[in-house]
């Protein structure tokens, strides 16, 4: 929503275009009835009639306000999907980045998220609610780790137990976890898990890891995710922690597009 500053802003240049336009045709229609080789400048009484009767009909302004904000609106759609589509393989393909649902799903939702972010969190169980009602759903896992080093410790850890076959579960455990996550945490849940501790700090350091991570901040900067969580889903973009008939929608359009 724009603020009233924006509003404002908005509506002087609505109001300087709409004037403009008016002074061409104006201009436009004493050219076609001038003698050939002359012209006839607009005079300012026009200009003021054009002003008083916009100033008249304000209506015409809000109009105008909101065919621009659809226009915008729709204009960001399409570069959104634009770039959705050029970044598609890094989105859905990248053979680093964990996988859950359903690996051969016919839609996949992109999450981009970090251990330590509250509203990662209270989205969490709709992703899993999600998983468990769509059997035809394909989750894919973009670590951003962005709210500090426990966020990333958590993230390698995750990855890590990824190598162990344990991604999911050590992921679900830290996701749904209503304790600030610190290392000792993070460790506590991966023993309890049955993971390799010693083995799992050694794959923490990883530079496949390091990579990984890079690629994500590249991606998520490409498509405009500055915060978390984020999602793709289809052709479009979630910001934010969406509920679930939000995300059941998105499913929907997804596969109900030709």
């Amino acid at each position: 929503m724009l603020s009233p500053t924006g509003c404002q802003g908005i509506a002087r240049r609505v109001l300087q275009g709409i004037t403009a336009v008016g002074l061409g045709v104006a201009m436009a229609t004493q050219a076609m009835a001038a003698e050939p080789g002359q012209s006839q400048p607009v005079t300012a009484e026009f200009e003021q009639r054009v002003k008083d009767y916009i100033l008249s009909n304000p209506e015409i302004v809000v109009q105008a306000i909101q065919l621009y904000q659809s226009q915008q609106q729709a204009q960001k759609a399409e570069r959104v999907k634009v770039i959705i589509e050029q970044s598609r393989a890094q989105l859905l393909a990248d053979p680093e980045a964990p996988v859950g649902g359903n690996p051969e799903g016919d839609v996949s939702v992109v999450a981009f998220f970090d251990y330590n972010c509250t509203y990662c969190k209270k989205v969490a169980p709709v992703m899993s609610a999600l998983e468990q009602q769509d059997t035809e759903l394909r989750i894919v896992y973009k670590e951003f780790p962005i709210l500090g080093p426990v966020s990333e410790y958590a993230a390698r850890a995750a990855l890590a137990a990824d190598a162990q076959g344990k991604y999911l579960e050590l992921h679900n455990a830290m996701m749904n976890s209503s304790r600030r996550l610190s290392e000792a945490l993070i460790l506590g849940y991966a023993a309890d898990l049955g993971l390799d501790i010693d083995r799992l700090k050694t794959d923490m350091q990883a530079e496949t890891i390091s990579a990984q991570f890079a690629r994500n901040r590249v991606l998520a900067r490409t498509l405009g995710i500055t915060g978390t969580p984020g999602f793709v889903v289809g052709a479009e973009i979630v910001g934010g922690a969406a509920d679930q008939a939000t995300f059941e929608n998105l499913i929907a359009r997804v596969r109900q597009a030709p």
